[in-house]
């Protein structure tokens, strides 16, 4: 089911008028020569784009004497106005949900977590909904509507059809959801995937801001990857691009809750580590931060196990700059609190395995609370919002 919107609509559902407003958004103020030239588009169709945009309170324009072109009239810059409508994500894990309220340009106004009652579907979308009515409520504060809905979960998500098809922490199978939850909330729902959301937070706002290729590589419950390439966050013709996490890098490794052997995701992911260093220390951790900790005291069995995880996780990355030539790779995710104890396998994983000038891609890491999730659940609602 396609998200369908209340009374207030985006004034100019045209691809270039959604092109002119997510390039203010990202890089504003800017002159509308400026837009014109990082859009890609002629002057004139910028024009035409941001007349109806400044009408409607979309954005908003400033004068600026110092943007004066050496002949005629002052170049003004158009802005984004963040107070014009508020939006709403959720960020749903196996054991909570974590919610936000932003501003049109995705600043997160109010933030909240709630716990789960339970997995089953109609358990998470009664939660899921009375968080957003919540922040709703919260919401008639500051005087402007919300305008959508969005969440973000780990798992196949078709986005289209606001469809989970598979969530692993959740155990859900082919799960309608932005239906049911646009029914219950009165919202415009936009359901996707948590790391393609993450990703398109990061190119708006984040380290991805200014770059046509970059991925976004995340580790800990998951590993999950988002790409954007030629500007555009890519989700594949069956939605499934960038499931680096299914990728075998050992035929014999440990199975796989996919089915397969030797995934990344089950060397490298939070359950796979903790489930090896039980098995190699005779150490009945508890959880992740247990293992952490026991590496950390130097334990070289628990060691060697975050070791193999990171040489992995290189790899892992290295198949992405292999295919896809990024200009710069976003390490984030719970997984980054034991990063000081497999960053070194995962550069020389990565070395190792990237291919020539592949080698040339830049690697950052960038940890991120999962409410900057949640705010990339509400970004996905705004890029439904204009079209996008």
């Amino acid at each position: 089911m396609q998200p369908t919107f209340p009374a207030e609509t985006f004034p100019a559902h045209t691809p270039a008028a959604s092109q002119v407003f997510t390039t203010v958004l990202a890089h504003g103020p800017l002159t509308r020569l400026d837009v014109a030239r990082r859009a890609g588009l002629s002057p004139a169709a910028v024009t035409k784009a941001v007349r109806p945009l400044i009408e409607a309170g979309y954005l908003v324009e400033d004068a600026d004497a110092e943007a004066r072109p050496a002949l005629g009239r002052p170049a003004n810059r158009v802005r984004v106005d963040g107070g014009r409508a508020l939006f709403t994500g959720l960020k749903v894990t196996g054991d909570e949900i974590i919610g936000v309220l932003t501003d049109l340009c995705c600043r997160i106004l109010v933030a909240r977590r709630v716990p789960l009652t339970g997995r089953a579907p109609r358990d998470v979308l009664a939660v899921a909904v009375d968080l957003a009515n919540e922040l709703r409520t919260e919401a008639d504060g500051f005087g402007v509507p919300v305008l959508g809905l969005g969440i973000a979960l780990a798992g196949d998500v078709d986005r289209a059809e606001g469809t989970v098809r598979y969530s692993p922490f959740l155990d859900w199978h082919c799960v309608p959801l932005a239906g049911p939850a646009g029914a219950a909330s009165g919202l415009p729902v936009t359901v996707d995937n948590d790391v393609r959301a993450l990703t398109v937070a990061e190119q708006w706002f984040g380290d991805g801001v200014g770059l046509s290729d970059f991925a976004v590589v995340t580790v800990g419950a998951g590993i999950g990857c988002g790409l954007v390439v030629h500007g555009r966050v890519v989700s594949g013709a069956h939605g499934v691009a960038g499931e680096i996490g299914h990728v075998p890098v050992d035929p014999d490794g440990p199975p796989c809750h996919c089915g397969n052997r030797g995934c990344l995701e089950a060397v490298a992911a939070d359950a796979a580590i903790l489930a090896r260093v039980r098995e190699v220390t005779g150490s009945d951790v508890a959880g992740t931060a247990e293992a952490v900790a026991l590496a950390h005291r130097g334990d070289e069995g628990a060691r060697a196990v975050y070791a193999r995880a990171g040489e992995a996780i290189g790899r892992g990355i290295a198949t992405v700059a292999n295919l896809l030539g990024p200009q710069r790779v976003i390490i984030s995710g719970e997984g980054l609190a034991a990063y000081d104890l497999y960053a070194r396998q995962i550069r020389d994983g990565f070395a190792a395995a990237a291919f020539g000038s592949a080698a040339r891609c830049e690697v950052r890491t960038r940890p991120l609370p999962f409410e900057e999730w949640a705010r990339g659940a509400a970004a996905t609602a705004i890029q439904s919002f204009v079209g996008r």
